[in-house]
């Protein structure tokens, strides 16, 4: 395509997930909730984390990072989706897009490794528990939280760098909820080859690698915990990862199944869907699935909440 074509543009112009008033008013209410949900549930578990001295654990550690990357992944899509419902012109600047898919995609990057390192955490947990407190060390714990936001980081750092290098098209419209990744380069004018080279390298990285250390070391844990003689003590190994597992099985199986297939890459539709998913659905689930399946988490709960029943009785008398 000839160089007249090209242009560096100042802004671009979202199509989100409907052009219906109707319909953007749904779900801009119902995004509105589940996004305060969202906000409010992984808050909560992180300040239950800090006030209860029984979760000060590696676990409960690396849950607290957890409840921060998806706060901070709904913040960097969610709040700009709500107000386009709203907008008659989605527009959004070239700086904002541009920070928009760092955060985003840092964040995704971060959250993926992260689960890795949580399945290790559960690994030396069940398959290790005699020198488990003394291998999961504080030291230890923060090393591995800090490559995980280090390694995110700097992915999406170098993918960011690379994406908006790209002259674009005269057309500005991103067919999506936000500037991700794959929505942004259709619009190049040039060759995306090396781009798409560079995307599959980081998502080898970030994505099957991670997801390779957490299938081994549940089929560590799975086999240790089938060793065990007493129907209470595997039910119990098994309850430390039950949470963990679920999880897993979320994040990772959405994004595998979505793009690991034989016969062609995923459609617009379903990368806005798996947007909405990590958005939306994902962050709110979290904080739910750790509070209800974790008996820890559910008696932090009623230990704080009969602290707070008691001050409110104090004060009313």
């Amino acid at each position: 395509m000839g160089t007249d074509n090209q242009t560096w543009v100042r802004e671009f112009i979202l199509l989100g997930l409907s052009s219906d008033w109707d319909t953007q008013i749904c779900l801009f209410v119902l995004f509105s909730i589940t996004y305060m949900v969202t906000v409010l549930g992984n808050f909560l578990i992180v300040l239950l984390i800090r006030l209860d001295s029984r979760l000060h654990t590696p676990m409960y550690f690396f849950l607290t990072n957890l409840s921060l990357v998806d706060v901070s992944y709904a913040t960097s899509i969610v709040p700009q989706m709500l107000v386009h419902f709203l907008a008659k012109r989605k527009v959004i600047p070239y700086v904002s897009c541009a920070a928009q898919l760092f955060f985003s995609l840092g964040l995704g990057g971060i959250e993926f490794v992260l689960l890795a390192v949580m399945a290790y955490d559960r690994y030396m947990a069940v398959c290790d528990p005699l020198r488990y407190s003394v291998i999961m060390h504080v030291g230890l714990c923060t090393r591995l939280a800090i490559t995980c936001w280090v390694s995110g980081s700097i992915n999406s750092l170098m993918q960011t760098a690379i994406t908006f290098q790209l002259p674009m098209c005269t057309n500005n419209f991103v067919d999506h909820i936000s500037c991700e990744i794959l929505a942004v380069i259709r619009l190049a004018c040039v060759d995306t080859t090396s781009n798409e080279v560079a995307i599959m390298v980081s998502s080898i990285v970030l994505l099957m690698i991670p997801f390779c250390l957490v299938l081994l070391s549940y089929i560590k844990i799975i086999s240790t915990i089938l060793q065990i003689q007493s129907t209470e003590g595997r039910k119990k190994a098994f309850q430390t990862c039950a949470s963990h597992l679920t999880v897993v099985v979320l994040c990772y199986g959405m994004t595998i199944f979505t793009y690991i297939q034989p016969d062609s890459s995923p459609s617009v539709l379903q990368e806005k869907l798996i947007s909405v998913f990590y958005a939306i659905l994902m962050p709110v689930l979290n904080p739910v699935i750790y509070s209800i399946r974790n008996k820890e988490v559910k008696g932090a709960w009623q230990k704080l909440l009969g602290q707070l029943s008691g001050l409110m009785s104090k004060l009313a008398s």
